[in-house]
């Protein structure tokens, strides 16, 4: 436990401090047979989290995610084109000039790492449109993250792999079929190109791959089968957004909207964000304003750890590994 050690050592006040308490909760969440929801914003996939990440689904820490379409699909694609990332450390001193000669290179800028579109994107489109235009034909239907535990589980893309598979969180999951929420997946690379093959006539039904409100029916459906008082669903979020905005509304729905009782609230409540609490801003709103629209209580443990989630998840996911 040496990582464990060092940081409680260390880390005694402050944000330092928020990461030891919301670690520690996390765990006694879990000893209490609760189970916990990780969404991730932002672009923590091609920041590499899946290194820690697929380690926590391996050990059963995480029960289900909610991600952004952007972090679904940059796991896989660091999965089969890492050799040909860019990283490029003095990004704060580019030139529009020298943007444009990325964008000539086909290498798309995320803060530090340039994403290869050939390498990357291209790859992994041909292999999905084999299987959206298999379900189209076939009228079926079926949610993004279903379309990619196909092909992940498949081994169509084995072949391309560029790093070893145990640090990509998406086969990981894909492996213990984790149910993965992914709202707003239109707003992608390959929502994109799906809205594109849509428009030119390769897919006949739009609906083939299932979206948002069928989304919100799939996690209705869960929460009210696994969130119980003696085994309440707690909620991790990494970053803010639509990835932690969309399920966290799924109890409001439950009891207002539904009527279902016996229905808990979320269990456990960590937000890990650089967005300042201010008017207007969802991201940078402090825990307890959450109690007013009916997701968390008053007994719900409630962190907020005001830092950057590439530096501060994988340290919490430490703590709880026992690292």
């Amino acid at each position: 436990m040496e990582i464990t050690n060092f940081l409680k050592h260390h880390y005694r006040h402050f944000n330092a401090a928020a990461l030891i308490d919301a670690a520690e909760a996390y765990k006694s969440h879990l000893d209490n047979n609760g189970k916990m929801m990780v969404t991730l914003a932002g672009a923590m996939s091609t920041a590499e989290l899946g290194i820690s990440l697929a380690e926590m689904i391996r050990q059963d820490k995480v029960q289900i995610i909610t991600c952004t379409g952007a972090n679904l699909e940059e796991d896989v694609f660091n999965l089969v084109a890492h050799d040909f990332y860019e990283r490029i450390p003095q990004y704060r001193e580019l030139s529009p000039e020298q943007e444009q000669d990325l964008l000539n290179r086909h290498m798309n800028r995320v803060t530090d790492t340039c994403i290869p579109e050939m390498e990357a994107m291209r790859r992994i489109e041909d292999v999905i449109l084999e299987e959206w235009q298999q379900a189209d034909k076939a009228g079926e239907q079926y949610f993004p993250h279903e379309f990619f535990y196909k092909i992940l589980l498949s081994g169509k893309l084995e072949k391309d792999y560029q790093i070893d598979p145990k640090n990509s969180w998406l086969m990981e999951a894909a492996k213990k079929n984790i149910p993965i929420i992914v709202p707003g997946w239109e707003d992608s690379t390959l929502g994109n190109m799906y809205a594109g093959h849509c428009i030119s006539g390769d897919i006949r039904d739009v609906h083939t791959v299932r979206g948002g409100i069928q989304y919100m029916i799939y996690l209705a459906d869960w929460y009210t089968e696994n969130a119980r008082e003696e085994s309440k669903v707690g909620f991790f979020q990494i970053g803010g957004g639509i990835a932690g905005d969309f399920p966290i509304c799924v109890v409001p729905m439950l009891h207002q909207d539904l009527q279902r009782e016996g229905i808990p609230l979320w269990g456990y409540f960590c937000q890990i964000s650089d967005s300042t609490t201010s008017y207007g801003s969802y991201s940078g709103a402090v825990p307890n304003e959450k109690i007013t629209w009916g997701k968390l209580g008053l007994e719900t443990p409630k962190f907020i750890i005001e830092s950057d989630a590439t530096i501060v998840a994988p340290l919490v996911f430490a703590i709880v590994l026992g690292q």
